[in-house]
């Protein structure tokens, strides 16, 4: 058995027949077909059934599609690890973050990092946390800055720092001068703009409003942090994200709120069980290193 016929397997699986397979294979379609009835000879068992319309995988095919795609997982991971270099004079590192932290964290982590590493290629990705959890599956991904509640068990989530999520408003809200905390009631009676109920930022809002017994008018909701930015600066309308958000730069003001504020974790997170390069370690130590973690959120 070769590697090739675990790719082909794969290829079939992922698209659902011979035809498009081998397209994107770029082998013919009698060629493919041979390979996975060698496969199968060799195994004593039919991985695919042929008798509908749509190849579909049989009972047998589905538990060995699944070994096999850990097993090409491990290879490749194998094979970064040959190529890595410990001196960091060279390498790839794949890095996610979810939309919230890649909004502020991004540009002081990466020029930390290329100022520290200037040989190594950095791949950089906004990601949802599913796909990140998917990411680090699969081993497309390195290493990640989400939250640190992980539902993949093959995921490691090493905690990192808390946030601590705020009122903001941009130059043309009203209260953009406020220095005074505002209340809970004060808080009920602004107009907000907030990301939608998909993202995590937003459940964490929600359990604050249930928290402090508030109904929130939201007149907006977006699906972008970018997106929410930009409304905030150019609309009497508040939000609430995390705090380092707010600037100068960004033309928002936080208001202080009375109370405790609504916080959320955050973490590296990066499979278990894996080969992981020195890029990614020595990206992980930055963030946890002594200092670096407040020096990026402040």
């Amino acid at each position: 058995m070769l590697l090739r016929h675990l790719r082909y397997l794969l290829a079939v699986a992922d698209h659902g027949g011979f035809t498009r397979a081998a397209e994107a294979l770029h082998v013919s379609q009698p060629t493919l077909s041979q390979q996975i009835r060698q496969l199968e000879e060799t195994l004593g068992v039919s991985l695919f059934d042929r008798t509908s319309r749509t190849v579909k995988p049989t009972d047998a095919g589905e538990a060995y599609i699944e070994c096999a795609r850990r097993v090409l997982v491990e290879l490749e991971a194998g094979k970064r690890a040959l190529h890595d270099v410990k001196d960091l004079s060279r390498g790839t590192l794949r890095l996610a973050m979810t939309p919230t932290f890649m909004a502020y964290l991004v540009g002081p982590l990466v020029r930390d990092y290329v100022a520290r590493f200037p040989n190594i290629h950095l791949q950089i990705f906004e990601l949802s946390m599913d796909d990140i959890e998917a990411g680090l599956v699969d081993d497309s991904l390195d290493i990640a800055i989400a939250f640190t509640q992980v539902r993949n068990a093959d995921i490691e989530s090493i905690p990192a720092f808390t946030e601590t999520l705020g009122v903001m408003v941009g130059r043309d809200h009203p209260l953009y001068e406020r220095q005074v905390a505002l209340s809970a009631e004060e808080v009920a009676q602004l107009d907000f703009a907030l990301l939608a109920a998909d993202f995590v930022t937003r459940t964490r809002i929600n359990e604050y409003f249930a928290q402090e017994l508030i109904t929130p008018k939201v007149v907006i909701e977006v699906n972008s942090v970018s997106t929410l930015l930009e409304v905030i600066r150019h609309t009497a309308i508040a939000t609430i994200l995390p705090e380092p958000i707010a600037t100068q730069d960004r033309a928002l003001h936080k208001i202080p709120l009375l109370g405790e504020a609504p916080t959320r974790g955050a973490a590296l997170l990066r499979r278990k069980n894996n080969y992981h390069s020195a890029a990614s370690v020595a990206f992980m130590n930055l963030v946890l290193g002594a200092g670096a973690t407040e020096s990026v959120v402040q």
